[in-house]
């Protein structure tokens, strides 16, 4: 990848990181609350939803940054002819190779920010303090595999499904999809993988959330995957579904639409630059 198209995609990836997660936070609060094993009013219900909005703040450019960086590196080395049937498993390959790459940044972000959004007392430094005066850096970096393993099946749907959305719209109507044509296949794939992967997304939080030392800690997903199906069924695996579709469909409007914006902007800018 040429240096403009790698510099569009870090600014570009960032921009869109911090505009999505800035907006939609009380919504990701909400959902956190509704997953907590404490319950959601126990949780905070709908007071301070933006506790721990610090830690996304922080979080937002590098991670989403790095992820972008990655996927539009790993499609340039794997590049494959637009007509080709294995296209939709360079999209998967990518993303996948960008999810392991950016969660190096988000999980960090994401223990101290669930942490306080279901302890709204607390500010963000004062959990950030927490965590590593009692479990070190790894605190930092539990759930890291359940995220993982969470992240990498949502984007096995959403980016293949969004590519493919966009190739299907560009060729129903003879040219490329603009901004918000894009924005609109980005909140459709996105509200599809947030359903599917709900499960995963709980698992993730009970771990996240998790008193240090307990057998929920340990980052075994299955386990806590079984822990809540035995204690509260179907309804608990796919507790917060709702407002987890709701934030990721319009994410994606957002997320995407204004990445693809972005990008666009800045390699024009590039073409123009002497």
């Amino acid at each position: 990848m040429d240096r403009p198209g790698f510099i569009a995609s870090l600014v570009a990836g960032g921009i869109a990181g911090v505009s999505v997660d800035l907006i939609l936070f009380p919504l990701d609060t909400i959902k956190t609350r509704l997953q907590s094993p404490q319950g959601f009013y126990k949780a905070g219900g709908f007071y301070g939803v933006y506790a721990g909005v610090p830690s996304t703040a922080i979080g937002s450019f590098p991670n989403a940054a790095a992820f972008f960086v990655t996927y539009e590196y790993v499609k340039w080395i794997l590049h494959t002819d637009s007509s080709s049937h294995l296209m939709p498993v360079t999209h998967m390959l990518a993303a996948s190779a960008g999810e392991v790459v950016a969660c190096l940044i988000r999980v960090p972000s994401e223990v101290v920010k669930q942490r306080a959004q279901v302890s709204a007392s607390s500010g963000t430094f004062h959990i950030f303090s927490n965590i590593l005066c009692q479990e070190g850096i790894q605190g930092l970096y539990r759930g890291y595999k359940s995220t993982v393993l969470r992240e990498i099946p949502f984007s096995l749907v959403q980016f293949p499904l969004w590519e493919s959305l966009k190739a299907l719209w560009s060729w129903r109507q003879d040219h490329v999809v603009n901004s918000w044509q894009s924005a609109v296949c980005g909140a459709f794939a996105g509200g599809s993988a947030a359903a599917v992967t709900t499960p995963l997304d709980v698992a993730k939080t009970r771990i996240m959330l998790a008193k240090a030392g307990s057998s929920t800690a340990s980052g075994n997903i299955l386990s806590a995957l079984h822990a809540v199906w035995q204690t509260q069924g179907l309804s608990g695996l796919f507790a917060g579904v709702f407002p987890r579709m709701a934030a990721i469909s319009l994410g994606g409007f957002i997320f995407l639409g204004a990445y693809d914006q972005t990008r666009s902007f800045l390699s024009e800018l590039g073409r123009e630059s002497p």
